[in-house]
C-alpha cells in the first residue's frame, strides 16, 4: 500500500514551506490542504490538539507537528535519497543547533524588522536583524551550503526567509545584498533548486500579505 502523505499549511508560513521544500527534496507526493488560520478545520484542531498550529504533516492518518520535528521525520522515513542531515552524530548536532537558531532568534528578529512601530524599536530590530544574518554566514563560510557541497537540514530551515527579502528591505529600510551578500549569493543558490524556488512563493505575494497584516494592525 502506498504511502499516504498529508500536508496541512498556509501558503506564506515560512515553517510550512520548509515541509514543502524536504517533501519535495525526497520525491513524495502528497496531498496539500491550505487552511484557513481565522477558522480553522476539525482536521488541523483534531491532528494538532496541542498547538492548533500549522504546519502539520499526516502520515499514514499519524501527525507530526512542529516544522523541524517534522523536516527531520521527512529525512529518517524516506532514506532513500538526498540525506538532510548529516550522518556524523556532532555534525548532526551542530545542523540542529542552527536549525533550532534559526526558528528562535530569526523568527524573532523578522518579526520585529516587520512589525515595529517606534523609530528606537526599528532601529534596534535592524541591527539584531543584521547581525543574526551575519552570524549564519559565518556558518556558510566558503561552501555551497550550511552542510556542504547539497542542500541539507539548516538550508531547509532558513531559505523560507527569502519570500520576506522584499518586505524585510521597505518595512526595515535596509539592503540585505549590500550588508550580507554572501547570505543573499547563498540564497540564490538555493533558489536554483527546483525543490525551493517551487516550494516558495513569490516575494511580491508575500509583500502584500504584509501590507495587509500591518494594516490590520493600525501600522503606518
Amino acid at each position: 500500500m502506498a504511502d499516504e502523505v498529508v500536508l496541512l499549511d498556509s501558503w506564506a508560513s515560512p515553517f510550512g514551506m520548509r515541509l514543502r521544500i524536504a517533501l519535495a527534496e525526497k520525491g513524495v507526493k502528497y496531498e496539500y490542504k491550505e487552511e484557513d488560520l481565522r477558522n480553522k478545520s476539525p482536521l488541523l484542531l483534531q491532528m494538532n490538539p496541542v498547538h492548533k498550529k500549522i504546519p502539520v504533516l499526516i502520515h499514514n492518518g499519524k501527525p507530526i507537528c512542529e516544522s523541524l520535528n517534522a523536516v527531520q521525520y521527512i529525512d529518517e522515513v524516506w532514506n532513500h535519497k538526498s540525506p538532510l542531515l548529516p550522518s556524523d552524530p556532532y555534525q548532526k548536532a551542530q545542523a540542529r543547533f542552527w536549525a533550532d537558531y534559526i526558528g528562535n532568534k530569526l523568527y524573532d528578529y523578522s518579526r520585529k524588522v516587520l512589525l515595529a512601530t517606534k523609530e528606537e524599536e526599528q532601529k534596534a530590530a535592524k541591527k539584531e536583524f543584521i547581525d543574526c544574518l551575519k552570524i549564519l554566514e559565518e556558518q556558510i563560510g566558503e561552501k555551497s551550503y550550511f552542510g556542504g557541497d547539497n542542500l541539507g537540514f539548516v538550508d531547509v530551515a532558513v531559505v523560507p526567509f527569502c519570500s520576506l527579502f522584499k518586505a524585510f528591505e521597505t518595512f526595515g529600510n535596509l539592503n540585505i545584498e549590500a550588508e550580507c551578500p554572501k547570505f543573499v549569493a547563498w540564497a540564490k543558490r538555493c533558489l536554483q533548486k527546483e525543490s525551493v524556488s517551487k516550494s516558495i512563493p513569490d516575494q511580491h505575494k508575500v509583500f502584500d500579505l504584509v501590507c495587509e497584516i500591518r494594516k490590520k494592525l493600525g501600522i503606518e
